[in-house]
């Protein structure tokens, strides 16, 4: 037990599953504890800010962020790695940014924007908060989760105006991914690389929600054979060459990473920037209205400083060279 990890995290946070699926690819010893009131105390010990995932590491320190976890966990288990070589790494992790801060959004939106949603959202939540209530003080708690959950919607962007641009994008994206997991197991290759992670735990959520999951249990068949292949990862080849990913790949980029994520994620740091309470910015033919988000300037900063120098990104992506400078991001 000496070099076991504790992983206090929860299955309805994206943010947790990602982490505890790098632990199982990586076979790194570790026991998963949900984070409720029974494992409050213990969880506060250790935890520097009230989220989730919180990994204690065996020599007793505590590790929160999902991808700073990843980031440090890789270093000391650096096989087999979740980086592709050349290009493919920094576009990896442009995937993994991507997945955590845009599809989180599709995620968070779907949650709580149907009452079906909202319903079996916060019947489960309340159900992993209070295993042992009765069943009046059950439905009592999932009213509460609703409501303060239905008003926080706007956080991530959701809101009257880009509803339907989530939605579509969403499906886009289901398109998108369809294509490229036709032919290969993971999103770089045989194996799952460091991006993987990062759009998996989104994906993972929203299969378990009503709307999103017949959504992609209706469309996508290739993409739902990822999402369980992705519960326990193991590498099944080699990492492709970017000359075989790109045919498939690229659409992903163009479209909704660069064309939709790098253009709303530049647009919100000069938001943060220039102190505005609400932004707005053009995305494809339509407008995207929200309040800043201040999650993005370190992980942004980190992506700039590792991008590389070779055409083949698309061009929205190369965009991320502008200087704009912006206050620093909270972990998530």
């Amino acid at each position: 037990m000496a070099d076991l990890y504790r992983i206090f995290g929860a299955e309805m946070s994206p943010y947790s599953v990602k982490v505890r699926s790098y632990f199982r690819y990586k076979a790194i010893p570790h026991q998963w504890i949900l984070r409720n009131a029974e494992s409050q105390a213990d969880y506060q010990a250790y935890a520097k800010l009230p989220i989730i995932p919180l990994v204690v590491t065996p020599q007793q320190n505590g590790i929160q962020d999902s991808t700073p976890i990843i980031d440090q966990l890789e270093k000391l288990f650096p096989q087999p790695s979740v980086h592709p070589d050349g290009e493919a790494q920094f576009l990896s992790a442009l995937i993994e940014e991507f997945g955590d801060e845009w599809g989180n959004k599709w995620m968070f939106h779907y949650r709580w924007a149907r009452e079906v949603d909202q319903r079996a959202s916060a019947g489960r939540i309340a159900r992993m908060q209070a295993p042992n209530a009765g069943d009046e003080a059950h439905a009592a708690l999932v009213e509460k989760i609703r409501t303060r959950m239905v008003e926080r919607v706007w956080f991530v962007g959701s809101n009257e105006v880009t509803a339907p641009q989530i939605e579509t994008g969403f499906a886009d994206m289901l398109r998108l991914l369809e294509a490229h997991l036709t032919r290969r197991p993971y999103l770089f290759g045989g194996r799952p690389a460091y991006g993987d992670f990062g759009l998996w735990g989104q994906l993972y959520e929203l299969w378990t929600d009503p709307t999103a999951g017949s959504l992609i249990e209706g469309r996508a068949p290739h993409v739902l054979d990822w999402i369980h292949r992705m519960l326990w990862p193991r590498a099944e080849g080699a990492f492709e060459s970017w000359a075989t990913l790109q045919p498939t790949l690229m659409p992903i980029l163009q479209g909704q990473v660069g064309g939709q994520f790098v253009t709303w994620t530049l647009a919100n740091e000069k938001a943060l920037s220039e102190g505005k309470d609400e932004f707005s910015v053009t995305l494809g033919d339509k407008v995207w209205v929200q309040k800043p988000q201040k999650y993005h300037a370190r992980s942004l900063a980190m992506l700039r400083a590792n991008m590389p120098r070779p055409p083949t990104r698309p061009r929205s992506i190369r965009s991320l060279k502008r200087p704009v400078v912006s206050p620093p991001s909270a972990p998530r």
